[in-house]
């Protein structure tokens, strides 16, 4: 089974953010950023209790007053370790700040995510295995792993690493809009669709015509495929080439899609047609039970095939249209996740499929007349 990731937290680093750095923490502030990390308790006094305020002190001497702080994050090497000053300061909470340079530091970064409460780590590398190996040690342990970023684009590469990433992430922002983005990133995760039961009503072949597999760069559930439909605001749940058949290997990776026009969905809320993926951008794998993952696509092939026309019907009397290749091996899921071959399929039959509720411009959802047969 797939590991779920859990809600991850976002840091707003002001270090080194000058005199924008209120217009920057009112941004993370309404954004419902997690941390405001500061270097003086100064900056903290002005934030309000609902975000947790870090000192990230510079320096190798603490200050005689951490001011607002709720956590102070200190390198043990410098300043001592959590529990020692803990002893000290029996009112504070510690975590530990390492960055990771060599053995040595990637050595005590597994140690503190294996034993501390919270640690926020740096990488100097442009590699991300010591990141892996961080979280590999951290495997069975509850402490909060917090990464430093350099750049808004490494967020959803960090948030990936053995497939769970970090507990959350830490940006110094290069510009104004930047904490907005990077919470967009850590919730951009899809939820739940809703899936219908579509009947059969007819099945037709349609002829000669150019249809599309789609080959994402992830193995593929066996209840799991994408949805396709000739209009937009009905679509049927094809299924992943999971399933063995006669004559050929199984490609859990593939799904034989439709015919180049149909629609398909590239996320929760944008169609494409099938025609228009390419590589390296996302398609919406859904699974039987409703449940969606953003899938990156490697390639698409287009070829001419012999194509089947499926009709079907909703039972508040939507109709849907697919069309497909004629062929057995493509598949279509019914309720409860059963897999059938399109060409077996006969009036009556129950199918899964997906009603959109808005017409369509560009793939984009909109309330306009619009009149797809």
């Amino acid at each position: 089974m797939r590991r779920e990731p859990s809600m991850k937290q976002c840091w707003l680093d002001i270090r080194s953010a000058g005199e924008s750095a209120p217009a920057l923490c009112q941004e993370a502030l309404h954004h419902g950023f997690d941390a405001i990390v500061a270097a003086d308790p100064a900056d903290l006094a002005p934030l309000p209790p609902t975000v947790t305020r870090v000192l990230l002190p510079a320096g190798p001497e603490l200050p005689d007053d951490f001011g607002a702080a709720d956590l102070v994050v200190v390198d043990p090497a410098v300043h001592g370790t959590p529990d020692q000053l803990a002893q000290r300061y029996p009112d504070r909470r510690f975590g530990v700040f390492i960055e990771v340079t060599d053995q040595e530091s990637l050595d005590r970064a597994c140690a503190s995510v294996r034993r501390d409460a919270c640690t926020v780590i740096s990488f100097r590398d442009p590699t991300y295995i010591p990141l892996e190996i961080v979280l590999a040690a951290a495997a069975d342990a509850s402490g909060l792993i917090i990464t430093v970023m350099e750049r808004l684009a490494d967020a959803s590469v960090h948030l990936g690493v053995l497939q769970h990433g970090p507990g959350g992430l830490m940006l110094a922002p290069s510009a104004p809009g930047e904490a907005a983005r990077l919470r967009d990133v850590v919730t951009s995760k899809p939820g739940a669709i809703q899936l219908v039961t579509l009947t059969v009503t007819g099945v037709t072949h349609a002829g000669m015509g150019e249809r599309a597999c789609v080959d994402t760069c992830t193995y593929l559930e066996k209840d799991e495929g994408i949805l396709v439909g000739s209009r937009a605001k009905g679509m049927v749940l094809c299924v992943s080439e999971t399933h063995p058949l006669p004559y050929m290997r199984t490609r859990p990776f593939r799904v034989n899609a439709g015919a180049i026009m149909s629609y398909t969905l590239a996320d929760s809320e944008r169609t494409r047609y099938l025609s228009e993926l390419a590589a390296g951008e996302t398609v919406l794998a859904v699974g039987a039970d409703g449940r969606t993952r953003h899938a990156i696509v490697g390639r698409v092939k287009i070829e001419t095939r012999p194509l089947l026309s499926i009709d079907a019907v909703s039972d508040d009397g939507q109709r849907v249209n697919v069309i497909v290749q004629d062929d057995w091996h493509v598949r279509i899921l019914g309720p409860g996740g059963a897999v059938l071959n399109s060409t077996e399929l006969q009036p009556g039959d129950r199918i899964l499929g997906h009603l959109p509720q808005r017409e369509r411009h560009v793939g984009y959802p909109i309330d306009e007349f619009c009149y797809e047969q």
